[in-house]
């Protein structure tokens, strides 16, 4: 299974959680405010921004605390200043890593990034060093029972989307960048509500992991996600459902 998927089933299955202690509402509010910021706190000509309320709304944040948190953005209420920092390493089997961060305190997150690399055998790299093993892509998931296949296929090809196939029990569309906005309001026309819709980074050529390592890559990946200032983790590992269970038991 490779790291994209993995992880992606990995934080939904978290997802419950973090909602639970504040977490996902943080990373959510950031997110927004950073967006709200960078391109101003129209959602409408921000599809940055407009993507971040989706999010928002999809993980029931009061109204309230998205309009805080634009505000913040663009300098209408006080609040803390962000910055995003990417960092990109190596794990256990050799695995490309990249973690994108938010933070008011660069110095904290550089220290607890380094850190959770080393506990669990890998190491920082430089800029660039692993970012171009990795393509920028829409990921939309939709409910298998929201719509019949060919019919749900049509749609989302005319709006722009470069692939659908069923994952489980559900169909996981992918998109282009530029298209990703197109494709989540052809699905609105046709009052579908997708399970998740992210801009991701999904690993051109993944790593085989097996062995002890796996458990070693599960945990580097548990270490960067669980750290206050990450926002999202992405790795090029391949890793076997049974190699999987085998964790888990």
């Amino acid at each position: 299974m490779s790291g994209h998927s993995k992880w992606a089933t990995i934080k939904r299955a978290k997802g419950k959680t973090d909602a639970a202690r504040g977490k996902l509402f943080n990373r959510l509010i950031r997110e927004i405010t950073i967006a709200a910021r960078m391109g101003g706190g129209d959602a409408t000509s921000n599809p940055r921004l407009r993507s971040a309320i989706s999010s928002a709304r999809a993980a029931n944040m009061p109204g309230k605390n998205v309009e805080n948190a634009i505000a913040k953005g663009t300098g209408q209420l006080d609040g803390v200043t962000y910055e995003e920092i990417l960092f990109e390493g190596y794990g256990p089997s050799g695995i490309a890593v990249m973690v994108e961060t938010m933070t008011d305190n660069r110095n904290r997150t550089v220290a607890e990034v380094r850190h959770a690399f080393t506990k669990y055998g890998g190491n920082l790299g430089t800029s660039n060093s692993v970012a171009y093993m990795f393509k920028s892509k829409g990921i939309i998931r939709v409910a298998q029972s929201a719509m019949a296949e060919d019919m749900l296929m049509d749609v989302v090809l005319e709006a722009g989307a470069e692939d659908m196939e069923l994952d489980g029990d559900e169909f996981e569309i992918v998109t282009a960048p530029d298209t990703f906005e197109n494709v989540k309001a052809a699905l609105e026309k046709v009052n579908i509500t997708p399970v998740s819709a992210e801009l991701t980074k999904i690993p051109e050529n993944p790593v085989k992991v097996e062995g002890e390592n796996v458990a070693k890559v599960m945990k580097l990946m548990d270490a960067l996600d669980d750290l206050d200032d990450t926002q999202n983790v992405y790795a090029n590992y391949d890793i076997s459902d049974s190699d999987l269970e085998q964790l888990d038991k």
